[in-house]
């Protein structure tokens, strides 16, 4: 396991135990935050994208998404820089 792969875990981690840090956070900061992980963990997106009434997941779904292309561990970094400041 690389470095950064333990850190992204760690740090999700973190943020998993407290969920009260995200509450306070804009919509776009929650998507953010999502694509990231979601990026990080798993890459491109490969699921469908939901239906038209659910719009939770469709704007996580196009959060993801606008996210393609982009590495597994420039995703990680990215999760972590922005998930660390959010916990300082």
């Amino acid at each position: 396991m690389s470095s950064v792969q333990a850190e992204f875990d760690e740090i999700a981690k973190k943020l998993a135990e407290n969920p009260k840090l995200a509450d306070g956070l804009p919509n776009e900061k929650k998507l953010e935050i999502y694509s990231l992980f979601k990026q990080g963990s798993i890459g491109d997106v490969n699921t469908d994208r939901p239906g038209m009434l659910d719009l939770k997941g469709k704007a996580k779904w196009d959060a993801w998404n606008a996210r393609k292309g982009t590495s597994q561990e420039d995703a990680q970094k990215a999760y972590i820089e922005l998930v660390t400041d959010l916990l300082a």
